[in-house]
Formats: C-alpha cells, sequence, structure tokens
C-alpha cells in the first residue's frame, strides 16, 4: 500500500492524516445576497484553519489516469477520488463541494463535479462516491456538472474526470469544499436541483451572504 499524500506544508497535515485513515476505516464499512440569506450565528473559524485533502490526489502533483474520464478521446478509469476535511467553521451545518477547471478552452472554465446538501456530521467522500447517487452520503445530491447528458459519466451528477484538449499546457483541477451555516441549500438560495454547477457556485460564493461560513481548496494537474 503506498503511502498518503497530503499537504506538507501545513501544519494540520498530521491530524489530516489521522482522520482520513479514521474516515478511510468507517467509510469502507449577477450581485448581491439572496433574498433570506443572514448573518451566521457563530463566528468561522480563520480559514486557515479549515483544510481539504485526499488520499488519491496530491496537492500540486498530476491527476493519475484513474481518475481521469473515460471519453471523448481519453482512456482513464473515471473513478471519483477520496476526499476529506477537517476543522469546519463553527456553525456548520452542510458542506458542498465543486470541482472546477479554470484552464478549459470554453471562456468559462469547465465544472467535473458538484456534491451538495452533504450533512454536517460528514467529514470525507470515499473514493468512488462520485460515481453513482446511490454512494453519496444519505441526503446529498450530485449536482449537474458540464458533462450534462453526455452519457460519459454514468449518469447526470456523477464525476467526470479531466479530459483536456491534446497538447493543451496541463489544466488546473480546484477541489473546493464549502462549509454552510444552512442545512438545505436549496431552500436557503431558492434553487433548484437541476441549476447549472455555475450557479451553484454563485449561491455559494455570493448569494449566500454570511451563510457560506469558509471554504478549503486544493488545486492538481492533468494533462495529455
Amino acid at each position: 500500500m503506498t503511502s498518503p499524500r497530503f499537504r506538507s506544508s501545513s501544519s494540520a497535515s498530521s491530524v489530516l492524516l489521522a482522520a482520513a485513515a479514521a474516515a478511510t476505516v468507517l467509510l469502507t464499512g449577477c450581485a448581491g445576497t439572496l433574498p433570506g440569506a443572514t448573518a451566521a450565528a457563530t463566528p468561522a473559524k480563520p480559514a486557515s484553519d479549515f483544510v481539504l485533502a485526499s488520499r488519491d490526489i496530491a496537492e500540486g502533483g498530476t491527476i493519475d489516469n484513474k481518475y481521469v474520464l473515460n471519453g471523448f478521446g481519453c482512456k482513464g478509469e473515471n473513478v471519483s477520488p477520496m476526499l476529506v476535511w477537517i476543522n469546519p467553521p463553527a456553525g456548520t451545518k452542510s458542506y458542498a463541494v465543486q470541482v472546477y477547471d479554470p484552464d478549459a478552452p470554453t471562456g468559462s472554465g469547465f465544472w467535473h463535479w458538484g456534491v451538495y446538501n452533504i450533512p454536517a456530521s460528514v467529514t470525507s467522500l470515499a473514493q468512488g462516491a462520485g460515481n453513482s447517487a446511490a454512494k453519496l452520503p444519505a441526503g446529498a445530491n450530485g449536482g449537474h456538472s458540464d458533462f450534462f447528458d453526455t452519457g460519459t459519466t454514468g449518469g447526470n451528477g456523477n464525476w467526470g474526470g479531466p479530459c483536456p484538449p491534446v497538447g493543451d499546457k496541463p489544466h488546473r483541477y480546484v477541489f473546493t469544499v464549502y462549509a454552510l451555516a444552512v442545512p438545505d441549500l436549496y431552500a436557503a438560495a431558492g434553487i433548484p436541483k437541476t441549476g447549472s454547477a455555475a450557479l451553484h457556485g454563485f449561491v455559494l460564493n455570493k448569494g449566500l451572504g454570511a451563510n457560506m461560513l469558509g471554504k478549503a481548496s486544493f488545486t492538481a494537474t492533468y494533462g495529455r
């Protein structure tokens, strides 16, 4: 078994490693604030305390073929990577995860995955959790990505791995977890589950106002 790969620059690394190991065991067995958004009831922890990482993808590293799309000329296995986060802000009632490629030649980037309404009691997603709605935590839902209706992900809402154009400089893939002070993103924001990833991203980064308590990210790359 290979050694887990995590952020080595943070004092939280050793704690995160232990948390990820425990999670693996458990999981194996446009502007303005939207109406109704209110200030968080409790102060958020400093952003530096909230950390996201993966056993499967090293921060700043190259994404392995196992997690690459199988389609559009790419020959990966399209398995969603394991993710784990620690030290969420006080008052967190749910989480959301998004994966985004800002380098895609679309004029607006490319959304690869979104998982929303993750319960506050859940602090990790197992490898492969994004490959079927049934594998997500109870209460969570996968949102539309930019692979919508292409048939490449096994179903809308599932993980869609990297597949940049041949010859491009390696693209960046930004993994982000958001901690929210609301238990139901859709009830709070007034958007449908069928909304685009960009709409979800607007709500998370702006629309919820202070009800978005904090976020943590890491970036990895892939090219071909």
